[in-house]
Parts: C-alpha cells; sequence; structure tokens
C-alpha cells in the first residue's frame, strides 16, 4: 500500500512543488543524488573508483517532449563521457552511463522514437570512442516494446549497448530467454513504475520469485548479467548461480544504487566481485527520489526524519 502511495505522489504536482521548495528537501536528496552538474557527478565517480566500485551515471529528467530539451539532454551526455575520459575514469567500461529513451526524444509526438535512438547512437558512438559502454534504461511498461526494438537497431552497430529487464513484468522471463545471448549486456531490476495487476506482479514476494527465475536464465545463457538489486537474498543466489554455471568474476556483476547500502557494495566489491553503482544527477531529482522511497520503506522513515529533525 505504500509503494503504491508513493508512486501514486510521483505523479502529483502539487506535492512535487511542495517537496522540492521545502527548504531540507536538497539535503536529504543529497544522500541519493551526486550533485547537478557534470563535474560533480565525475567526483562521485571517481571518488567510488577508489573503493573498486564501477558506475553507470544516468542524468536524470524523463519524459521530455520539447526538441530541444531532448538535444540538451544528448549534449550532457557526451559532455559527461569526455569529462569522464579526461579524469581517466571511462576506460574498459568502468564507469558508463544509463540513458532514458524519453529524456532523450521518445515521447515527443511523432518522429519521438525515430529522434531518441538517433541521440541515443551518438550517445553510443562517443562512448565507444572513449572505450566505455551505454545501457539504455527501461522505464514503464508501454514503453517496453520500442525500448527492446532500439536496444536492437543500437546493437546493430555497438553490439555492447545494454538493455533493463524488470523482474515485476510477466513477460520478462520471456525477454530473458530471448536476450540471453552471447554478448549481450542485460541488467535485471525488480521495477520502480506504478504497473497494472493485467502487466506486473502485485506481491513483493511474486516479483521475487520471478526475478530468481529470471536470474536463472540470465546466468544459465551466454549473455552478461548485471544483477541489480540491494536484497542479500538475491545477491547470494546471483553469487551461487554463477558459481554453479562456472562464470567467471568478469562475466557479470552486481549493481546497487547510489547512497543505498553502501558498506554492502563495499564488501561485495571486497570479495573479488564487479560492484557499479547506479550513480544519478541532475536537477530533475523528484520523480527518481520518489521511486527510490517506494522501493524501501527505510528510505521513507530517513526523509521524514530528516524533515522533521532539521527542516
Amino acid at each position: 500500500m505504500l509503494r503504491g502511495a508513493l508512486l501514486q505522489i510521483s505523479e502529483s504536482d502539487s506535492v512535487r512543488s511542495a517537496v522540492v521548495k521545502a527548504p531540507m528537501s536538497r539535503a536529504v536528496v543529497a544522500r541519493y543524488v551526486a550533485g547537478e552538474t557534470v563535474p560533480e557527478a565525475v567526483g562521485s565517480a571517481a571518488e567510488l573508483q577508489t573503493t573498486h566500485r564501477m558506475t553507470t551515471i544516468d542524468h536524470l529528467g524523463e519524459d521530455v517532449t520539447d526538441r530541444a530539451q531532448a538535444e540538451h539532454t544528448r549534449d550532457v551526455y557526451v559532455a559527461l563521457l569526455d569529462a569522464l575520459a579526461e579524469q581517466d575514469l571511462a576506460a574498459d567500461g568502468r564507469a558508463e552511463v544509463s540513458v532514458k529513451l524519453s529524456a532523450v526524444g521518445q515521447a515527443i509526438p511523432g518522429d519521438g522514437d525515430a529522434m531518441a535512438l538517433e541521440h541515443a547512437r551518438e550517445i553510443c558512438a562517443a562512448a565507444q570512442r572513449l572505450g566505455t559502454t551505454v545501457t539504455i534504461d527501461m522505464e514503464d511498461h508501454t514503453t517496453t516494446d520500442r525500448t527492446l526494438e532500439a536496444v536492437r537497431a543500437l546493437r546493430a552497430d555497438f553490439p555492447w549497448v545494454g538493455a533493463v529487464l524488470q523482474s515485476y513484468l510477466h513477460r520478462t522471463e520471456a525477454d530473458c530467454r530471448d536476450l540471453a545471448h552471447e554478448g549481450s549486456r542485460i541488467r535485471l531490476c525488480k521495477g520502480a513504475y506504478k504497473e497494472p495487476e493485467s502487466v506486473a506482479y502485485q506481491d513483493g514476494t511474486d516479483v521475487d520469485l520471478s526475478y530468481v527465475r529470471c536470474l536463472k536464465v540470465l546466468m544459465a545463457g551466454q549473455g552478461y548479467p548485471m544483477v541489480a538489486t540491494h536484497d542479500p537474498r538475491l545477491v547470494e543466489i546471483g553469487s551461487a548461480l554463477a558459481k554453479h554455471h562456472d562464470r567467471s568474476a568478469d562475466s557479470y556483476e552486481f549493481q546497487m544504487l547510489y547512497g543505498v547500502r553502501d558498506l554492502e557494495q563495499k564488501r561485495i566489491a571486497d570479495r573479488g566481485h564487479q560492484m557499479r553503482v547506479y550513480l544519478p544527477f541532475g536537477e530533475d531529482w523528484y520523480g527518481y527520489l520518489v521511486r527510490r522511497l517506494a522501493e524501501r520503506p527505510a528510505n521513507v522513515r530517513f526523509f521524514l526524519r530528516s524533515l522533521a529533525t532539521r527542516g
């Protein structure tokens, strides 16, 4: 119930305005968002690499309906990649980027899909030039087919492009079977959008069981699984499945969000696993923050306590 309520709140303009203007909001957001500028994001990525953690960096913003804004987002990603390379952070994919297609034009009426694909191509070309990679983020279920179609188109020129699958969707196990082929980078997460019962599991246990089924498919396949979860049970299952399938340490990775379970992230990296942190930055942080709160009740308590004691 709490998760559903928070996801509903994420769509409220009045609540958005109140939270964004709250004096302590930005202090709380700093725990989960690596600043608003490219230099701040690059600095956070550099700090994480000192503890052997890789990064995938997301410039926050989605559902762009203005062509100029879509072009601006593309330009920010290219500038970010250049800045990472200047600091020697991008080589071998140690710092890559995650891109939402709706942030680069997919939601624009008419030629939005084509525009988003072209902008994504330009970001991928910059990444390839600098020796790193791009993962195309997944959004709500209405865009799943279009997003996977774009991934297939991008992989014709950039076969290393990563895709994201969400275990709360009924369709995802089948998608895993389709995509678990050689060279295919797949991030498996639970999913963070409010979805109808007709397309998504509503019970947390069902989502977890689906996650395990999907993970079994990916670990048994020839691709590169990216295990995106903070659940210690799923981390251990991922490790066990990798061992069962004789996977080398460089043939899969774990991923967690910036600001969530930092000590566990370090522990995983210290054990010799590849650990990548999803690192968001930018001014448009509201929707991202509310979805993070919806995922973990502890996040809600932290946020409210911060506002009450320091607001």
